[in-house]
């Protein structure tokens, strides 16, 4: 049989995705993309793919603008399979869609936070679930049993913490600090200048939440780091990030362990690969973002959701090194495409701005899921057309083809490689 051919999915499918209202999130970023009026809320995040914890769905009438939110797309997933995701993606990852697309709108810091490699996930996966921790119970910290390594790309000037510095770096940034918290990350490196040394420097600072002298002591350093910003000295930028962050934790230890990592800026177009295992904190911006199809997130600060600084000293790597960056390449002349691969199997992103006149193709087959960030953009496939505008979205199953786009848009394409 001919998939291609005989499938109800050889076709593009218009989307509805979900919108997750985490406080942190932007109340005007995404409603703006979407052409909706901001209604006060936090929105943080537009999710487009098929975790469970919040699907898309199929628009009822076919239509990309109008209409209400028809079948699951993991529902369409459990139903047709090979039909969706092809036989290469089917064979290697099961039933199931292994990426998730998100668009990040952060105007306060996100958690202070690590996503566990594959089998530590399925460890504390299993454990939670023999703990008798139900699905959605916010004590849990393992949510599936896959790993989440991510890829993000900035929309606009984007603020991150990513990955240890050296530990001469950070001994050098506390210079000039007081205080019985910097003390302690100042003998584990003195002690161990190594990757040791800033495994102990991260697990005093952490441990330092259930100390009922917290309050005092994170105090105590952030007037320290106040006293030194104030003397505008060359450690300034990293000083603003621990006092922007304890404004808005006040009381958290996890604003020095800013101190710990590397301090990320990203321009539109700029993109960072974030492995599983690595500590990190997007601090502000907005962002489109491709993961591996999972929701663990193990979080140690910043947060007003379940801490467990346990599981993420366990899953985390303490090896200083800089901020990943994905292989990045760019083609085209009136229309340009850039791509953005990582070291993983699961995920590749494609930006595409397109010029009417010179139609680009994206990637050829597996699911695609498609979303307009501006313009409008005209979708041909050999299962049809669909036309996007700003804020609209489709899948494009395996069964639908070669993907060409035309018209004057800017779009981005998350994709299996």
């Amino acid at each position: 049989m001919n998939t291609r051919q005989t499938s109800r999915t050889a076709r593009v499918l218009p989307l509805v995705n979900p919108v997750r209202d985490y406080d942190w999130g932007s109340p005007t970023l995404i409603p703006e993309l979407l052409g909706r009026v901001p209604d006060g809320r936090p929105a943080a995040e537009l999710w487009l793919g098929a975790h469970p914890a919040a699907p898309s769905s199929i628009r009822s009438d076919g239509s990309s603008a109008v209409g209400r939110a028809g079948r699951s797309l993991a529902d369409l997933l459990q139903a047709e399979p090979v039909a969706v995701l092809g036989r290469r993606v089917s064979d290697r990852f099961g039933p199931r869609l292994p990426f998730l697309l998100k668009v990040l709108a952060a105007e306060r810091a996100l958690s202070l936070q690590v996503h566990p490699r594959p089998h530590l996930a399925r460890a504390g996966y299993h454990r939670e679930v023999r703990a008798g921790l139900l699905s959605g119970d916010p004590r849990r910290s393992f949510h599936d049993e896959q790993h989440k390594p991510e890829l993000i790309v900035a929309l606009s000037t984007f603020e991150a913490l990513a990955g240890f510095r050296s530990p001469r770096s950070v001994r050098a940034l506390l210079d000039g600090l007081a205080g019985r918290l910097v003390d302690g990350v100042r003998a584990a490196l003195d002690a161990s200048p190594s990757t040791a040394g800033v495994r102990a420097a991260t697990r005093a600072l952490v441990a330092a939440r259930t100390s009922p002298t917290c309050a005092d002591d994170v105090a105590e350093a952030v007037a320290s780091v106040a006293a030194r910003h104030a003397a505008t000295s060359p450690t300034a930028r990293a000083d603003a990030t621990v006092l922007a962050l304890a404004a808005q934790h006040p009381g958290d230890p996890g604003a020095l362990v800013s101190l710990l990592l590397n301090r990320v800026t990203l321009e539109p177009g700029e993109a960072m690969f974030v492995p599983a295992g690595e500590v990190h904190a997007y601090l502000s911006g907005l962002g489109v973002e491709v993961m591996a199809a999972s929701d663990n997130v193990l979080r140690a600060g910043l947060t007003t959701k379940h801490v467990d600084a346990g599981a993420l000293l366990e899953c985390a790597s303490f090896a200083p090194r800089p901020p990943g960056r994905p292989d990045t390449t760019v083609s085209g002349d009136q229309s340009v495409v850039t791509t953005y691969r990582a070291p993983v199997a699961e995920f590749a992103l494609t930006f595409a701005d397109v010029v009417s006149g010179e139609p680009v193709a994206l990637a050829g087959d597996g699911p695609r899921i498609v979303l307009a960030l501006d313009g409008e953009a005209r979708l041909l496939t050999g299962g049809g057309e669909l036309t996007l505008r700003r804020g609209e979205s489709c899948l494009v199953p395996d069964a639908a083809g070669s993907l060409t786009v035309d018209g004057t848009a800017h779009l981005v394409c998350a994709w299996v490689p």
